[in-house]
This record gives C-alpha cells, structure tokens and sequence, in this order.
C-alpha cells in the first residue's frame, strides 16, 4: 500500500532480462538509447517501490494468484523519457509484506506466462493466499455481509 516502506528484490533472471535488453538497445540504437531505456527502467522499479499496487500495475491471475504487471511506459512522465513506445513489462510480486521481488522484465509481446518461473509463481500464490485469510480473520463479517 502506498506510504509503507518495500524492499525490492530482482531476481538473477530479471537482471539477465536487463542486460539482454540493454544489449540489444546499444545494438540498435546506440549508447544515448541504452542510457535513456536504463533511466526509464528505474523509474519503473522506483514506481513500483512506491506503490506495488499503483494505477496502471495488473493483477496477473491468468499467470497467478499474487502475480503483478507494470508497463514501464507508465513511468514515462515521472522518468521524463522521450522514448516514445516502450515496450516492457515489469513481473512481480511480494513474497512478503515488505518486500517486492522482480521475477521479469519482458517484451510485451511475449508470452508472460511462459517466461514467469514456476517458483516464483507458487511464492506469489502462498503470499497471496497467506494475506487473504489475514484480512479474513481481521474483518469475520466481511464485504456485504
């Protein structure tokens, strides 16, 4: 929620996911572009530190339960970036209260499920079921009850 404090953890894959793009940047665009992406890219994270569940970021059920997206041209604005159609997506999610963990940071147009690692599905879902019950045992009557 925004105004608690997270912790953000990448995974070994989300930063090998960063430097592939990093790569490929210089390849096609050069050394300014890589720059730019780069600024871009940590404001997303920066974005998502402030506020796991900010507007724009989705709930990924389709993936998993507790699985989150983030468009990282959400962030344009706060990174002022001229980059005009980025093209990454953010995964994560918390494996607890205070931290977030980056499981990939992929394509938008590649198959999100595929690429998100079973693991990191399975924490998410435990997390998720985990803070369900809290909230269930904190309020017993529940929504419209």
């Amino acid at each position: 929620m925004p105004g608690e404090r997270y912790r953000l953890i990448r995974s070994a894959i989300a930063d090998a996911d960063i430097a592939e793009i990093r790569a490929y940047t210089l390849k096609t665009h050069g050394r300014e572009a890589v720059k730019i992406y780069t600024r871009l890219l940590r404001q997303a994270f920066k974005d998502i530190l402030a506020d796991p569940y900010r507007p724009g970021s989705k709930e990924r059920p389709e993936i998993g339960e507790g699985v989150r997206s983030y468009h990282i041209a959400l962030s344009r604005e706060r990174a002022a970036s001229p980059v005009k159609s980025p093209r990454h997506l953010i995964l994560y999610y918390l494996p607890t209260e205070h931290q977030i963990a980056v499981s990939r940071v992929l394509h938008d147009s590649r198959d999100l499920a595929r690429h998100m690692p079973r693991t990191d599905i399975d924490r998410a879902e435990a997390f998720d079921a985990n803070r369900r019950t809290r909230r269930a045992e904190e309020d017993p009557g529940g929504p419209g009850r």
